[in-house]
């Protein structure tokens, strides 16, 4: 028996939450990322600062893996992100070979997270409202800032 049955996801998924509206106050775009142990331990926790910063590579995902530091072995370890990573950051997830990603929605952005899936990556969309609200208000009142951090033209 995996202690992921006994995990709260909504209480993860509030974690990441909040740094996307870190990143909102802040001007940026929201969508924040959280990792947590196999027993709900908070290990990072990031947002994305692409715009705060003028970095590209910033996404909330890898800001909440520097955060995290390095790590023996990622296998047992949960990135919990607002939103279904983009190829960028599902490539961090299977290079460095998370076994469970937590997703806030994937209506948005579906990223890739089928392909995570077809690796055997356990995906968990909550489908959350709050979340599918947050980053959809900020994609229409700043599409061309959410086409660049998509890579879109």
């Amino acid at each position: 028996m995996t202690m992921t049955n006994t995990l709260d996801y909504p209480a993860m998924l509030a974690v990441a939450l909040k740094e996307a509206r870190t990143g909102l106050a802040e001007g940026g775009i929201p969508i924040g990322a959280a990792i947590f142990d196999s027993t709900g331990k908070l290990i990072g926790a990031g947002h994305n600062r692409r715009v705060q910063q003028g970095d590209p590579s910033v996404h909330g995902e890898t800001d909440a893996f520097r955060k995290a530091g390095r790590q023996r072995s990622y296998r047992n370890l949960i990135m919990v992100t607002t939103l279904a990573p983009c190829w960028y950051c599902s490539g961090l997830v299977r290079q460095f070979g998370f076994g469970t990603v937590v997703v806030g929605e994937s209506r948005n952005f579906q990223g890739g997270i089928d392909w995570l899936r077809s690796l055997g990556i356990q995906v968990i969309d909550l489908d959350s409202a709050e979340c599918v609200a947050l980053l959809g208000d900020y994609i229409r009142a700043h599409p061309a800032v959410w086409n660049e951090d998509i890579g879109e033209e």
